[in-house]
């Protein structure tokens, strides 16, 4: 294996630092934060790089948490990625008991191999041999969750996306950053895989509607009314009635919710509203599925008489994994485990902000297992600490050495060989776009 030498000085630090990289993985397990309010997780990275005797910028996108190693000379630079939040799993064990956040999708874990890679990469000296820099990046806010909140982070001025990453290239965080990784949790299956990697998975956009009726006596005069929850009924109905227009190949998933349905029984409902996001493949299969959503959410208002108010919220992008980025990771992950054990998928019907760094600079995500339960399920844990928390990290580390080992020749070949999909102004441009508010007035009043 190339640069052997190099990655068993690495390998050595993780192991020395794995009880330390365990005990802050599974402390930060039982604090869970939600996006854009991570400040003790974001606490626990700052110390950590502190002792590590690096300089840092916090607070960026609220919470984010970045520091930069240079290496003996110039080259590219390449991000290694924790995400700080967790989700929403109130019947989580270790839900928190006020905010309802649990960590279900092995977030913690993220943070933990972030802060091992660093420590082997730091402290084994191995920088001094290679070309170009590392980023070593705690981001927050990858779960699209409390979207009331994030607006009025955006209605604020506090931030202007609702996603970390996509907030984080607004302000020019990525701008120095040539390639990213990160490593996702992963449940197995078949009980036998160990790595796994998808070629490419959904982006999406994020809409809520609120649906304006007038409130009257359900009982003595509900014809005075404009029921809104029957209006929002109607239109999931008519949501439902799209699936069959959306192609198999385009990967399409809508899976809305009332996030509010009325105030009192007695009272015709007047302010009901509604969340969804709208998945899919491509940015072109996104923007049909969306075109139908908004389609059946005015029919719903037009059949009871209602208005309805249809925010449109950017989102993330599809993500494509980068062939020459998984090729070297998979080849650092048969150093430990057989190919018998490395699965490779098609495309994945999930979403990630990564997929918005995708866009614009090569990047990867893979899967390392470790993990048990439903993602984002209350039955979620982790079942094997070396795998979810120390594996991960030798091998993201052991990747970085292969980009910028040799004078940076196989970072370079990655950065020569990537096609772009937009550049980073484009991609603001589209995230605009993206963002739109609509009053549809469906008629009585």
């Amino acid at each position: 294996m190339r640069n052997q030498e190099l990655k068993q000085r690495v390998l050595t630090e993780i192991d020395a630092a794995s009880g330390r990289m365990i005990e802050l993985g599974e402390d930060i397990y039982r604090h869970p934060e939600l996006g854009f309010k991570e400040v003790r997780t974001a606490g626990i990275v700052a110390d950590e790089f502190q002792r590590l005797g690096l300089g840092f910028h916090e607070e960026l996108a609220v919470t984010g948490v970045k520091t930069t190693v240079s290496g003996a000379g110039p080259g590219p630079t390449v991000a290694i990625i924790g995400e700080l939040d967790s989700v929403l799993v109130a019947d989580h064990e270790q839900a928190d008991p006020l905010t309802g956040a649990a960590h279900c999708c092995g977030h913690n874990a993220q943070i933990a191999t972030m802060l091992g890679a660093a420590n082997g990469l730091v402290r084994s000296g191995v920088l001094d041999q290679l070309a170009g820099n590392v980023v070593f990046f705690a981001v927050p806010a990858e779960e699209y969750v409390e979207l009331e909140f994030r607006l009025g982070l955006r209605e604020q001025g506090v931030t202007r996306y609702l996603g970390g990453k996509s907030e984080l290239v607004r302000i020019g965080a990525f701008d120095d950053v040539d390639m990213a990784m990160m490593v996702h949790a992963y449940v197995s299956d078949d009980g036998t895989t160990i790595g796994h990697l998808n070629e490419s998975v959904n982006g999406f956009v994020g809409k809520r509607a609120r649906f304006i009726g007038r409130a009257a006596h359900a009982g003595g005069r509900p014809q005075d009314g404009l029921n809104a929850l029957y209006a929002a009924q109607l239109a999931l109905e008519a949501i439902n009635a799209q699936r069959e227009t959306f192609r198999d190949a385009d990967s399409v998933r809508i899976h809305p919710i009332l996030s509010r349905a009325g105030d009192l029984v007695n009272v015709i409902p007047s302010d009901v509203r509604l969340e969804t996001m709208i998945r899919g493949k491509t940015l072109d299969a996104i923007r049909d599925a969306d075109h139908k959503v908004d389609r059946a959410l005015r029919v719903g208002a037009i059949a009871l008489g209602c208005d309805v108010e249809i925010t449109s919220m950017p989102g993330y992008l599809p993500l494509t994994n980068d062939d020459r980025m998984a090729h070297l990771f998979k080849e650092n992950f048969l150093h430990f485990h057989g190919e018998e054990t490395w699965s490779h998928g098609g495309h994945g019907s999930f979403s990630t902000d990564m997929g918005d760094l995708s866009a614009i600079m090569p990047i990867i995500e893979p899967n390392v297992a470790g993990f048990a339960g439903t993602f984002h399920g209350s039955d979620w844990r982790i079942v094997d600490h070396e795998l979810a928390y120390l594996l991960p990290a030798k091998l993201m580390a052991m990747t970085v050495i292969d980009l910028l080992a040799n004078n940076a020749e196989e970072g370079r070949a990655v950065i020569d060989a990537y096609q772009p999909i937009m550049t980073r102004s484009e991609y603001l441009a589209f995230m605009e776009e993206a963002g739109r508010l609509e009053l549809f007035e469906g008629g009585e009043h």
